[in-house]
Formats: structure tokens, sequence, C-alpha cells
């Protein structure tokens, strides 16, 4: 890998997790850039939450407690920034009257109701997915291709959307080249083959329309994409990857 693809490499896992990337010297590229190897980032991720499945199992814990200690190891490699994302795009759009306040809301620190109610429903979402694989026995190729082709569809959603605000990490992310968006798409679907041709084709369906359907509602709202979307369209397409995965069993 030549020393550019590698610095990009470094950025993606910088700003989507908490994982050690080491460092860049000299001009780092840009998040646009950096953006292929987004579900690279997913996939290590994956890894991470699926080996605590697997251990979770391994010394009897039950799929349910297995499922909750996958979640917390994802969790805390990503610093739960896609989490956090949701939290403040619930509260922005449930709770704002216009763009400009819809905006201020979700850039506020603080979480509210909205986004309380979002998290707890998108944490037992997923842990109860989580489970249900493990309890077939097929959560560890689950979890590293959700978390992989969750990322992917990002790079895509920040080069079709226009930033909402004039700053702030959409608008430093967006791009105008479509190379990297179509790279990291076919990385993600390549995880999910694992699950099997046509499983992979139904997931990954169902996470792409499930981003499509929150970028349509984000335009409505706020016009445009923001880090907060991005957060929430990665939890979004997870827990709908999740949900046919479980109805399959």
């Amino acid at each position: 890998m030549s020393p550019a693809r590698s610095d990009e490499v470094r950025l993606a896992f910088m700003l989507l997790s908490r994982l050690p990337a080491g460092r860049i010297d000299g001009e780092p590229p840009s998040m646009a850039a950096s953006s292929w190897a987004w579900p690279l980032v997913g996939l290590a991720i994956g890894l991470i939450a699926a080996l605590a499945c697997g251990l979770g199992l391994w010394i009897g814990l039950p799929p349910l407690m297995a499922a909750l200690l996958a979640l917390a190891a994802g969790v805390l490699a990503t610093g739960a920034m896609h989490e956090d994302g949701l939290a403040d795009l619930a509260d922005g759009f449930g709770g704002g009257g216009d763009r400009d306040r819809k905006l201020e809301i979700m850039r506020d620190s603080r979480i509210g109701s909205y986004g309380v109610v979002a998290l707890i429903l998108a944490l037992a979402f997923r842990v109860t997915g989580i489970a249900t694989l493990a309890e077939a026995g097929s959560a560890m190729a689950a979890l590293i291709g959700i978390a992989a082709a969750s990322r992917a569809m990002l790079p895509a959603a920040l080069l079709l959307m226009p930033a909402a605000r004039s700053d702030g990490l959409g608008k430093s992310a967006a791009g105008d080249d479509p190379t990297p968006a179509m790279i990291a798409g076919g990385i993600g679907f390549l995880c999910l083959l694992p699950l099997g041709p046509g499983t992979a084709i139904l997931t990954g369906f169902a996470m792409v329309l499930t981003a499509l359907i929150l970028a349509g509602i984000a335009m409505r709202q706020i016009g445009g994409q923001t880090g907060d979307v991005m957060g929430a369209m990665q939890q979004m397409a997870e827990i709908a990857g999740w949900a046919v995965l479980a109805a399959m069993v």
C-alpha cells in the first residue's frame, strides 16, 4: 500500500474510532479522500465486537448477555460517536421548530428526551438482533459484515447530499470525487458475502433503503447532511441489517 493510501486508512481510523492508528507525517489527506477506508474501520470494529461475543458464548453466557458484551466492545472502540449522532439528530428533528433551531439543538452537547428514547430503542434493536443471530450460531460473520456495510454507504451520502452547515464535519468531509464512495460500497458488499450471496443482497438492499429514507428526511428537515446525520445513518442502516438477518433466522 502506498504511503498516501496508508495515511488515508490512518485518518479513517482516527475519524471513526478510538483505535490506535499511528501518526500521519506531512500533509494529511482530506476526509473525503479517506472515506473509501471507512468500511475497513467498520471491519475492525465488527471483529472486536465478534470476538467479544464469541468470548461471551465460550465462557457460557446466554446469547443476550453475549450480545450486550459485543455491543459494549463496539461502543468502546468507536467512543459512541455514531450513537451520539443518532441522539443529536432525534433531539434536533423532534424538538426543533425550524431548520435553524434544529441545527442549533443538534450542535448542543446535552441530550433530550427524544435522544434518550432513540438511543434506548436503537440499542434494544441491535442487542436483540445480535442475540438472535448468536443463538443461531451466525453472529460472528454478521457482526463483522454489518459493521463494515453500515459505514460503506456514508461516503455516497456525503457525495450526494449537500452540507447543511457552512462549517462542521459534514462540510469538511464532503467531496466531489465518486471513486472513494464506489470503493467503499464494494468493500462493504464484500464484507456481507460471508453471510451468503442472497442474504448479502437482501441485507445490503435494506441498509441502503434505510439510508436513503433517512437522507430524504434530513433533506426535508435541515436541507442536507451533517456529522450527526452521518452517525444516525450508520445506526439506522445497522438496525435495518440486523432486522433482515433476524427475520431470516
